[in-house]
């Protein structure tokens, strides 16, 4: 008998048995109800076809059973765990942010302490309301000549388990969101000496396990646990990710409890097969295409650092930044004095390009597989045409105003999420419990979330992000002239 290879990791079960419903003929008298598209309204068919709206299906025995997988949504984790270097994998279709809470969910409950860096997402935050955990929050390295926040260190994280050594998790951000990442396989270590799940926010990191040239990948630096965003970085639709986990520090029962409260009972099978797609991209192409978008984002970083009036983002060897994401491109515009809210106007609605995330000094591009070279040279010639105003240069970015590594409430973040509230203007609010989850958006980054003290630093910092042209998300009075305290 004749030896054959495997190659099993190239096929893409769920796709295919999708694939295969959508284009059976039968009578359907299940939801949804524009019945493969025959009901959908004409506008929006016009604008997406129809052929989308057939395989918009639901969970039909073929298809399996995204709580109780046992068929090709089972085979189809089990690719994508085996391509992702994890023992077990879940997709989710409600994105990174029901991937952060169930994580949070799973490993700690009411008054748990967690371990987590101030400049944590909002899902974050969001996980500590739900579960009822209690934050021990450590501030990121700050650097005041790039005006960004970077990770936290292994020193700051060691300290902080000598003095909560009853800590259940510690939760970290791997990369920031302009691709910074600390030193993940030191703080693995000192996790691993103290037995506890180290969980990572890696949404913007799903790319990292193709190039030798990325960043390591959080489960290779000894994570337990990890959340990626395959969407923001890879071919998966908007709001696909999955889930990761390794070893028996978390455990993958509690995982499942956890994503049946936050996933909906009728997923969409677009998004999960089109995690099913990206999986099999990257196990039969990886490599390449980073190659190729690594090679893009070299191109335009190299082109943008010869304009003399923008700096760019480069590596650098210091407190929380060990490695930079070469496709994450951050341009520092302040020389050209002018917001980096009112350049990401310009270069939107003049120019023809659009930015990931503007901030007061900084624009941040994402260069992924799906970038082309003519967009990297539109990119540049944009820049180009950009001229520096007559203006003085902007101010620096004030720090953000991240709270103690300590936290000073009186309440936990879920006994704050559910006392009650009253409203006040904002010029009475210093040294008041603030009751809203109150962040510029992107990032999503809360400046303020409920039980913590509201500052006047803090007031400043998100007032100054409105009149550049930022939006402030989260909060009742999106003006900011009020805010909503706890009684």
């Amino acid at each position: 008998m004749s030896w054959s290879p495997d190659y099993s990791w190239l096929q893409a079960p769920l796709l295919n048995a999708l694939q295969k419903s959508a284009q059976k003929p039968h009578a359907a008298f299940y939801a949804p109800g524009h019945k493969q598209g025959q009901g959908i309204n004409q506008n929006i068919a016009n604008l997406l076809g129809k052929t989308v709206f057939q395989a918009d299906l639901p969970e039909l025995p073929e298809l399996d059973n995204l709580f109780a997988p046992e068929g090709v949504i089972e085979q189809a984790q089990q690719l994508a765990a085996t391509t992702f270097g994890a023992e077990k994998t879940w997709f989710l279709i409600n994105g990174s942010t029901c991937g952060i809470i169930a994580a949070i969910l799973a490993t700690c409950g009411t008054g748990d302490k967690i371990i987590l860096p101030r400049n944590s997402h909002q899902s974050a935050i969001a996980g500590l309301v739900l579960s009822g955990a209690m934050p021990i929050f450590l501030n990121p390295e700050y650097d005041p000549a790039t005006g960004l926040a970077y990770s936290i260190t292994p020193e700051s994280l060691q300290q902080t388990l000598k003095q909560h050594s009853d800590t259940k998790a510690v939760m970290l951000l791997h990369p920031t969101y302009q691709g910074v990442c600390g030193d993940l396989k030191a703080i693995a270590r000192i996790t691993q000496q103290y037995n506890i799940p180290l969980l990572v926010d890696e949404a913007h990191g799903a790319h990292f396990a193709f190039h030798p040239d990325l960043p390591p990948s959080a489960l290779s630096a000894g994570a337990d646990l990890t959340v990626q965003s395959t969407h923001k970085v890879l071919s998966a639709m908007t709001q696909a990710s999955m889930l990761h986990i390794q070893g028996k520090r978390v455990c993958d029962r509690r995982i499942n409890k956890a994503l049946q409260l936050l996933q909906s009972t009728s997923p969409s099978y677009l998004l999960l097969a089109s995690l099913d797609a990206a999986r099999q991209q990257m196990a039969a192409e990886g490599k390449e295409l980073m190659s190729r978008t690594i090679a893009l984002a070299m191109e335009a970083r190299n082109s943008l650092a010869e304009i003399s009036h923008l700096s760019i983002l480069k590596p650098m060897s210091r407190s929380g930044f060990k490695y930079l994401d070469p496709t994450r491109l951050t341009v520092n515009i302040s020389q050209l004095g002018i917001t980096g809210f009112e350049v990401d106007e310009i270069l939107h609605n003049e120019l023809g390009v659009t930015c990931e995330l503007p901030l007061l000094q900084h624009l941040t591009f994402i260069i992924s597989l799906g970038n082309t070279t003519k967009d990297i040279e539109k990119l540049i010639h944009a820049f180009k045409t950009i001229s520096p105003s007559p203006h003085l240069p902007i101010s620096p970015s004030p720090r953000l105003p991240f709270t103690p590594h300590l936290p000073i409430s009186p309440l936990l973040p879920r006994e704050a999420y559910f006392a009650p509230t009253v409203t006040i203007p904002i010029q009475e609010a210093s040294d008041r419990l603030c009751a809203e989850l109150i962040c510029p958006y992107p990032p999503g980054i809360p400046v303020l979330m409920p039980g913590e003290i509201i500052t006047t630093k803090a007031i400043d910092y998100l007032q100054q992000i409105l009149v550049a042209g930022g939006i402030i998300t989260g909060c009742n009075d999106p003006t900011l002239k009020t805010i909503q305290i706890i009684k």
